[in-house]
C-alpha cells in the first residue's frame, strides 16, 4: 500500500497526500514494521504485552477468524472490550478485512447493549468475559446477531484467544479508498440518545498527524497512558491511533479511572504522556495518595471531555511542573479541533484552532459573531465524520457541508484565543442576558470546600430562569446553609451579581457519561420532575 506523505504549503497548513487505496489499520500497523520496530514493545495491560510484530499477526488472525464466521465487507462488529491488548487486536483486524468495528462503552445497561446491536445490526460481537452476562441476559432481542466472542473466556465455545491461536496464516489487507466507512463511534450521550457516528478509514491518520504529531509531539520515545478509554473518540486517539502512528508504547488499564488506579500505574510504568478528563485531575489533586505519584518521566497532559478549570490546570502545573493541554474535541469531528499548546497555555481558555481545522461563531441565525460575543461553534476539518447511521434528520442538523455543528457555545478573545461558554441547549438567559454556566462553575470550584459543580437554569416564582448549582465537596458532606450562603458571596466576589447562584444543592455526584462529561440535562428533568 502507498506510503502517505505530507505535502507543505506555505500558506495553508499541512495536507496528507491519502493515496486513493488506503486502509486505515494496515497503516498504522505497517509503517512500525517497516521502520523496523517489529520487536518493539505497542502495548501492555496488567497481565499482557504485545510487540508491533505481534499486534500484526494477531490482527491478521482476528480477520480470518471473522471472514470464517461469514462476516463481510462493510457488516459491523460490536466491540464490547475492557482495555487490554484484546482491542487493538480486534479494531485493528477487523478494518483489515474491511469490517466495519464499532466499539461501545463499557458501562452500560443490558437494554443499551441490545439497542445497540439492532441499531448497528452487527451479526458478530467481541465482549469481555466479565460483560458476557449483560449480553447473554438479552441475547434474545439482539436480532441481528449470531456469534459472541469472548475475550478472556477460555471456556467459552466462541473463545477469542482460541480463534486467534487457531489462524496463523498472513493476512492481505483489504484495498479501501479514505471515504470509505471504517468504524464507528457512539456519541457519549451528554445531551440525549445516543447516535452511531461513522468515520472513515482517512480520518483517524489526519487526527495523529495534526493534533497527535503537531500540537501533542507523539513520538516513538513515548510511553502513553490514557485514562480515558479507547471506546471513547478521545481515548482512542490517545492510546491507538496517536501512538501507533508514531512508533511509541500505551499502557492499558481495564478497571475504571480511579485517583487509585491511576497512581498505580504511574509508579508502576512512569508514563511521558497522559490523558484525563477534568473530573479526573480533580479528584487526583484532592486524593491523599497524591503524594506517591511518580511523574519524573512525565512531559505531557491532555484534557478533553469537558473544559478544564484554571484552578485545577494551575494546581496541577504548581504540583508537577507540566502543563495540561486543554482542548475540545467531539466524536463528530474524532479528536481535539482547538487546543492550547505547550509553552502556551493559558488556563481558562481552551486555546487556538488546530493547524488544518477551521472554526467560526455564529448567532442563532447561523451569522457570524464579532469578537467578544457568545457564538455557537462550527468546525470545518479532514477529520469529520460522514454521517450519523440511520439519522437523516439529526445528519442534516449536525454537518452542514464541510461544516460541523458542535453544539458547543465558545467566546473569542480578541487575542484569538477560545472561552468554552457551555452546550447551547445549557445556555442560561439571566436579566436579558446569556450567562454561560461554565463560567459559574469554574468560579464555584476555586472555593477550597468545593470538588465539582455542574450549573443549570431553574424557574423562580415569577417564571424568571436564575441559576441553580449542584455541588460536590471535597470532604463527601451534604453542606449546609452557611455555606450556600459563603458560595454565593464567593461568585459574587468573582463575576457580575446577576451570575451567583440563587440555589444550591449539595450531593455525593453528578450524574455523568462513562466519558467524563457532565449531564446536566438530567439535572434539569430531575428539577422538572420536583427530584
Amino acid at each position: 500500500m502507498p506510503d502517505i506523505s505530507t505535502a507543505d504549503h506555505s500558506v495553508s497548513p499541512p495536507r496528507l497526500a491519502i493515496p486513493p487505496r488506503y486502509n486505515a489499520a494496515h497503516d498504522l500497523i505497517f509503517r512500525n514494521l517497516n521502520a523496523g520496530r517489529a520487536g518493539k514493545l505497542a502495548y501492555l495491560d496488567d497481565s499482557r504485552s504485545l510487540t508491533y510484530g505481534e499486534l500484526e499477526r494477531r490482527s491478521a488472525a482476528l480477520a480470518h477468524a471473522l471472514l470464517d464466521l461469514g462476516m463481510q465487507r462493510e457488516q459491523r462488529v460490536l466491540l464490547c472490550l475492557h482495555d487490554t491488548v484484546d482491542f487493538p487486536i480486534a479494531f485493528l483486524g477487523a478494518i483489515r478485512a474491511g469490517i466495519v468495528p464499532v466499539p461501545v462503552n463499557t458501562l452500560l445497561t443490558q437494554q443499551d447493549y441490545a439497542f445497540l446491536a439492532n441499531d448497528c445490526r452487527a451479526p458478530v460481537a467481541i465482549v469481555s468475559a466479565a460483560l458476557l452476562p449483560l449480553f447473554e441476559a438479552v441475547r434474545g432481542q439482539m436480532h441481528t446477531l449470531r456469534h459472541i466472542i469472548v475475550a478472556g473466556g477460555h471456556d467459552q465455545p466462541l473463545s477469542l484467544g482460541a480463534l486467534l491461536d487457531g489462524h496463523a496464516a498472513p493476512f492481505e489487507s483489504v484495498d479501501a479508498h479514505p471515504d470509505e466507512p471504517c468504524f464507528w463511534l457512539y456519541s457519549s450521550g451528554s445531551t440525549g440518545s445516543p447516535k452511531g457516528t461513522v468515520h472513515s478509514h482517512a480520518s483517524p491518520i489526519h487526527t495523529a498527524e495534526l493534533f497527535g504529531r503537531a500540537i501533542a509531539g507523539f513520538n516513538s520515545d513515548d510511553l502513553c497512558f490514557s485514562a480515558a478509554k479507547l471506546f471513547f473518540a478521545y481515548g482512542l486517539g490517545n492510546a491507538l491511533t496517536f501512538p501507533l502512528a508514531h512508533g511509541a508504547t500505551t499502557v492499558l488499564m481495564a478497571e475504571r479511572a480511579t485517583p487509585a488506579a491511576i497512581f498505580e500505574r504511574f509508579k508502576r510504568h512512569r508514563p511521558t504522556v497522559f490523558g484525563g478528563v477534568p473530573t479526573l485531575y480533580a479528584a487526583m489533586l484532592s486524593n491523599p495518595e497524591l503524594a506517591d505519584m511518580d511523574a519524573r518521566r512525565l512531559r505531557l497532559c491532555l484534557s478533553a471531555g469537558e473544559p478544564l478549570p484554571a484552578a485545577i490546570g494551575q494546581r496541577w502545573h504548581s504540583r508537577f511542573g507540566v502543563d495540561i493541554l486543554d482542548g475540545i474535541g467531539s466524536t463528530e469531528m474524532l479528536h481535539i479541533f482547538i487546543s492550547n499548546r505547550s509553552g502556551q497555555v493559558e488556563y481558562g481558555t481552551t486555546g487556538r484552532p488546530v493547524p488544518g481545522y477551521e472554526v467560526r461563531l455564529v448567532d442563532d441565525q447561523g451569522a457570524p459573531v464579532p469578537p467578544g460575543e457568545p457564538g455557537e461553534l462550527h468546525i470545518r476539518g479532514p477529520s469529520s465524520a460522514l454521517q450519523y447511521w440511520n439519522n437523516r434528520e439529526r445528519s442534516h442538523g449536525t454537518f452542514l457541508g464541510p461544516w460541523t455543528r458542535s453544539g458547543d457555545k465558545f467566546v473569542m478573545r480578541p487575542d484569538g484565543t477560545y472561552v468554552y461558554s457551555g452546550r447551547s441547549d445549557d445556555m442560561l438567559k439571566v436579566s436579558g442576558i446569556y450567562v454561560s454556566p461554565a463560567e459559574i462553575e469554574s468560579a464555584l470550584i476555586t472555593h477550597e470546600s468545593v470538588l465539582e459543580a455542574a450549573v443549570v437554569g431553574r424557574k423562580d416564582a415569577d417564571g424568571l430562569v436564575k441559576p441553580m448549582a449542584f455541588v460536590v465537596l471535597k470532604d463527601g458532606s451534604c453542606g449546609t446553609q452557611a455555606l450556600a450562603g459563603e458560595l454565593k458571596t464567593h461568585v459574587k466576589s468573582l463575576l457580575a451579581s446577576y451570575k451567583y447562584p440563587r440555589w444550591f444543592e449539595f450531593r455525593p455526584d453528578l450524574p455523568k457519561t462513562a466519558t467524563g462529561k457532565i449531564q446536566r440535562f438530567k439535572l434539569r428533568a430531575g428539577l422538572e420532575h420536583g427530584k
